[in-house]
């Protein structure tokens, strides 16, 4: 039942002393019928959110802290139960009415009625009594349990109304469509295309919130294809909507690196949840367009996307507010080592090869691996298995150069520091010289990665140089 959580008689209780209707309303009554998880608990009462919320809170422990948020009207505070901790909010049944320059809404006190006409869609405008006269009763105005039962997305009022007044609910709808799996309702569907430049007055960070749902969704393809197609792509994210398209030359064609990036991001998610590792699936061909030259003999080539497409990781996320730290690094990482497994894969694999991958991706090498493995989208079976079966064998060597030579994050055993004792100099391009050759020797297999083998590779190649150690070495 949906109101077996004790909050709910509590807040009844309360409700009915204070003389005030109240309601359990959102997405915790729709995520009740989709029998999804939901820890997050919103309440409505025809009255004072915040007054309830103290009233409730105390009723539970007279100490219990509340967090008040006057200029919003609302409260919230924490509730344990059965091991879960639950966020309970409140908030005042209210009416909006909106400028044309901004999604922050003029609010004013309302009734349940005027609560649900202001909801994004059908499906979150269902409500519950929690009054003792009326308790468990659903009052779903807009046939929200229909839209449920059927797959829908819906606007309760009119969709421009709906989507000029707060454009981030055209995201919403995108997010809950890929989310759920979803069909966004034609009308709906058609009121995003033609609002779709009023998401210019929503800020880039709620803006981020949404796409990163969106990507995080089970078939994250579903959401992206739906931001392209309302037109909204082309203006939060244009360098992805510029991957779209197929261009010709003398009946010779690429593939269309739009479809190709989707199906590389749905076979990564299918093994992943890890978001960055998605936003590497993205953005692996990002440097595409960039880079595309026809030639006559080979046809439609990307020499260098995957450098190309490593530099502009950066500017991408400043631009869409994504973090500019080490999940960032590690986005630019992948993109910049996407092509290296599948070079392995076609060739002979060699073990200085895979050193050298090992040396490169580091900690990483493993969603490395597994992003190449997603890449594989051609349509010939045989040409797919031969790649995955190319694949384990890198797999393979990897573990066992791993096992042996202890490559992953090395730092060579012999240092600059070192270098200058032995040979007791200052900082000089001959120490890079040294210290750059002992690191290609141990990459290439010529000497083991130990300190001792490194020492007199050290000596030789300083021999070389006409350097030779201090007397005490």
């Amino acid at each position: 039942m949906i109101l077996q959580h004790p909050i709910y008689k509590i807040v009844g209780e309360v409700a009915d002393q204070m003389g005030i209707k109240a309601f359990a309303v959102g997405g915790v009554v729709r995520d009740y019928f989709l029998q999804r998880p939901c820890t997050d608990i919103d309440i409505v009462c025809v009255g004072s959110g915040i007054d309830l919320a103290v009233n409730v809170a105390h009723r539970i422990n007279k100490h219990k802290e509340v967090n008040v948020f006057k200029n919003f009207g609302t409260a919230m505070f924490h509730y344990q139960y059965e091991g879960v901790d639950w966020q309970i909010e409140f908030v005042g049944a209210r009416k909006e009415s909106y400028r044309a320059n901004s999604r922050k809404p003029i609010v004013e006190n309302g009734t349940l009625e005027d609560d649900q006409n202001r909801r994004d869609f059908t499906i979150n405008a269902m409500a519950v009594s929690l009054n003792a006269d009326s308790y468990g009763e659903l009052l779903d105005p807009f046939s929200g349990i229909h839209d449920l039962n059927n797959g829908i997305i819906r606007t309760p009022l009119d969709p421009d109304i709906t989507f000029s007044d707060d454009p981030l609910r055209m995201m919403r709808a995108i997010r809950f469509a890929s989310q759920l799996g979803f069909v966004i309702e034609n009308k709906t569907f058609d009121a995003i295309e033609r609002n779709a430049s009023r998401i210019g007055i929503v800020s880039k960070e709620r803006i981020e919130v949404e796409l990163n749902k969106i990507v995080l969704s089970k078939v994250p393809s579903l959401g992206l294809k739906l931001l392209y197609k309302s037109g909204l792509m082309n203006l939060i994210f244009p360098e992805f909507a510029n991957l779209k398209g197929v261009e010709m030359v003398k009946e010779r064609g690429h593939k269309d690196n739009f479809y190709h990036t989707l199906e590389v991001l749905d076979n990564v998610a299918r093994q992943s949840d890890n978001l960055w590792l998605r936003w590497a699936a993205i953005l692996h061909d990002i440097g595409k367009p960039a880079t595309k030259r026809y030639d006559e003999k080979l046809g439609w080539t990307f020499h260098g996307h995957e450098v190309k497409g490593a530099k502009m990781v950066k500017t991408i996320f400043a631009k869409l507010k994504l973090p500019m730290n080490e999940k960032m690094k590690y986005v630019e990482k992948l993109v910049s080592l996407h092509l290296r497994p599948i070079i392995l894969s076609e060739d002979i694999v060699t073990d200085s090869a895979v050193r050298r991958l090992l040396f490169d991706a580091g900690d990483d090498v493993d969603d490395l691996m597994l992003l190449c493995e997603a890449d594989i989208t051609s349509k010939n079976p045989q040409k797919v298995q031969k790649y995955l079966n190319n694949f384990k064998i890198v797999r393979k060597k990897l573990v066992d150069i791993e096992e042996k030579d202890r490559i992953r994050n090395f730092q060579p055993p012999i240092n600059g520091e070192d270098i200058m004792r032995v040979f007791d100099m200052q900082p000089c391009y001959e120490i890079g010289v040294i210290k750059n050759a002992i690191k290609e020797a141990i990459l290439d297999g010529i000497i083991p990665n130990s300190y001792n083998e490194a020492y007199e590779f050290m000596l030789t190649e300083a021999a070389k140089m006409g350097l030779k150690p201090k007397a005490d070495n």
